[in-house]
């Protein structure tokens, strides 16, 4: 699937009250058009995303929590936090974890626990596998629907990483030398 047809797979099936989307983000970086010139602009120290491009999407996370879907996310980030990483946290989860419920397992600090599938996937409604496919850059190559036959396999892993991962508010906190200084 290309990123159309994933959104349209993803949005057939993720739209009832109840519905459950989860995410599991493992690259230390994402060359994807969905951030537009936004990680350039804060590599030039911008403070804070572009809102027309960000907002829209905001508002999509504040409907379907309102409509009473569930969106979780796990983002694994490198030990030696990259600049990529330390962006999406700023200008992403900073700000999407109003609506949707982020954690962190940060290599060295958190223990990823064995066994766990480190992929980029989703699961849709704990009966759907999406496995994302990328190049060396991050770039998005396509995404494919998982044989059911590994459907326990990842939501054993969402399970487990779930467990042990760290609520993103209460780590973000924690780390305030990651965070950008704002300018006086």
């Amino acid at each position: 699937m290309d990123p159309d047809a994933l959104g349209r797979f993803i949005n057939e099936r993720y739209h009832q009250p109840g519905d459950r989307l989860f995410r599991l983000e493992t690259l230390p970086q994402y060359t994807v058009t969905s951030d537009g010139d936004d990680y350039y602009r804060w590599l030039a120290g911008a403070q804070e995303p572009t809102w027309s491009r960000k907002q829209p999407w905001l508002n999509t996370l504040r409907r379907e929590r309102d409509n009473g879907q569930i969106s979780q996310r796990i983002r694994i980030f490198s030990e030696e936090v990259t600049d990529y990483e330390r962006y999406s946290a700023a200008f992403g989860y900073r700000f999407n974890g109003q609506f949707e419920d982020i954690r962190v397992l940060h290599r060295g600090e958190h223990t990823i626990p064995p066994g766990l599938i480190e992929a980029d996937f989703w699961i849709i409604n704990d009966t759907t596998v999406i496995t994302m496919h990328y190049d060396t850059d991050g770039t998005f190559l396509n995404a494919d629907v998982t044989s059911a036959d590994y459907l326990a396999d990842y939501l054993h892993t969402r399970d487990i990483a779930w467990s042990t991962a760290e609520p993103f508010d209460q780590w973000w906190e924690r780390h305030p030398e990651l965070h950008r200084k704002m300018a006086a």
